[in-house]
């Protein structure tokens, strides 16, 4: 007899609905999963049978055949386990009521006793299986509040096969689970960290207010000891509001790679900061059944880089074309997932490579020639991506003893009154910040008097900046501007974003 159960699995953040086929015939007795299932979906036929003998149902010595449709697409991980046993017990007639589920799908690990186990990526192949017109999801207890964050869909959470046997045959009745409010959850503040601990740096301080409210990428060079990770580890202190959608888009990356906190919508923007040994896999994602790394797990929030140049450079230069697209295709042996990556990049650095190059508390001991070599592993299309570099000095003793700095929380207002400013112009494009302008967007959202004309080109003889460089002006300015609530971008703005290039400011003076 043949059963047809739905189920899903994910390529990337996209949901593929699949028709899990089961026939069961005469024949040499056997068990045959087709329609390219990688290694835990083969291996899920042992798993199955398994967990069916140990509710106390006979399998009979037939021949089983398992096809996944479409059969063209490649199928990963052991979400299928649970359909496949529901396809099986259907089509030995021990689920009676199979019409009752058609539009209904079946996502599950089973263990051997017949355990449901919670799977990574629920939140996904919720909100994907909505927009395909299923109206039901049956999967395992533990996946039951992740799942609850979408409305749309009815949620059944059972614990194990002979539960769902029992529901689906009507001889139990398990009523959905009740949805969540989780608009209220989200942007609590419960930070232990603030600004108003770091002494001085004023210009620090403002250049990370001017990155938060513009979405900018941001270097700091300074010598060690002078407050740059100190300052940056503050930076989630002051990060714009995240609306409900962001909320939802940050979590379904964290649901496919399993770091989800207690299957709670992700409350605050992602801060990620990988050690600068971190593979090339690990940083932009990848793997057998590809999976994302850091610079997706950082989509909407900050990546922050320690000791920019302690990284491989061969890495770094991986970095330049997510940064311009948001995105970072991922191709492997019959697939292509793509994973959203539209972070802020902020990074820190030296100088030099002993690190006191222009300090005033040290002298530096590198010759011009090393200098010149330490600054050449960051590459100069590495270094136009970011938006703003600014120095970081070391502080003299009275900066030291200042008692009075500005809160985080007061910082924050400004970076949400910008930040609303930038939402209400840009509704129309589907962008949210000033650092996703367009070329086309750029000149008509950033028109500058004759003034600013000037001064733009005065920067672009004297300090030779890339076209790049130019646009990353005229958006920093542009943010200046909101967040003063200004309309039109003035020469003061020019003149702030151009302080805010301070490499380029090195290479004009050479």
């Amino acid at each position: 007899m043949l059963s047809i159960v739905k189920s899903m699995c994910l390529q990337g953040l996209n949901g593929i609905l699949i028709n899990v086929e089961v026939d069961i015939s005469t024949g040499m007795p056997c068990w045959d999963i087709v329609g390219l299932p990688d290694t835990n979906i083969r291996e899920s036929k042992e798993r199955v049978r398994t967990a069916i003998k140990n509710c106390n149902i006979e399998l009979l010595s037939r021949k089983y055949i398992i096809n996944l449709s479409p059969a063209n697409i490649r199928k990963d991980g052991a979400v299928l386990d649970l359909a496949i046993a529901v396809g099986v017990l259907c089509s030995m007639k021990k689920i009676s009521n199979s019409s009752n589920f058609s539009d209904a799908i079946f996502i599950g690990e089973l263990s051997l006793n017949g355990k449901l186990n919670k799977v990574n990526g629920i939140l996904p192949i919720c909100i994907e299986a909505v927009k395909k017109g299923i109206k039901k999801i049956i999967l395992p207890k533990e996946n039951v509040k992740e799942a609850c964050i979408v409305n749309e869909i009815e949620v059944i959470g059972v614990n194990n096969l002979l539960e769902v046997i029992n529901y689906l045959n009507n001889s139990i009745k398990i009523l959905p689970e009740r949805k969540i409010k989780y608009l209220k959850n989200i942007n609590e503040n419960n930070e232990e960290i603030d600004f108003s601990e770091v002494k001085g740096q004023s210009l620090v301080k403002r250049a990370l207010e001017i990155s938060a409210a513009g979405g900018h990428n941001c270097l700091l060079i300074g010598p060690p000891g002078t407050g740059k990770t100190m300052l940056v580890k503050r930076l989630p202190t002051i990060l714009p509001d995240l609306t409900f959608e962001e909320a939802l888009e940050i979590t379904k990356i964290h649901s496919i790679a399993g770091i989800l906190e207690e299957d709670n919508l992700v409350s605050k923007r992602p801060f990620r900061s990988p050690h600068h040994t971190v593979t090339q896999q690990a940083l932009i994602g990848g793997g057998k059944n590809p999976k994302p790394g850091e610079i997706s797990l950082s989509h909407l929030g900050v990546l922050f880089l320690d000791e920019l140049l302690e990284f491989n450079k061969k890495i770094l230069e991986l970095l330049r074309e997510p940064l311009e697209e948001h995105s970072i295709n991922i191709s492997r042996v019959g697939m292509k997932v793509t994973y959203p990556c539209n972070f802020m990049l902020i990074a820190s650095m030296n100088p030099c490579a002993c690190g006191y190059y222009g300090s005033n508390i040290k002298q530096c001991i590198c010759t011009e020639k090393q200098r010149q070599a330490y600054r050449l592993k960051l590459s100069g299309p590495m270094v136009d991506r970011f938006d703003i570099h600014v120095q970081v000095p070391a502080l003299d003793y009275k900066k030291l003893k200042e008692t009075k700095a500005e809160t985080s929380e007061k910082i924050k207002e400004r970076v949400n009154n910008a930040r609303l400013i930038q939402e209400n112009r840009y509704k129309k494009y589907s962008i949210y910040s000033n650092s996703e302008l367009t070329p086309k967007l750029l000149e008509k959202y950033c028109k500058i008097d004759e003034k600013s004309n000037k001064l733009l080109n005065s920067c672009f003889e004297n300090m030779k900046i890339s076209t790049r460089a130019y646009s990353k002006i005229l958006k920093v300015a542009r943010t200046i501007a909101d967040l003063e609530s200004e309309t039109n971008i003035k020469s003061e703005h020019i003149l702030e974003a151009i302080q805010y290039r301070f490499l380029d400011r090195m290479e004009g003076e050479k």
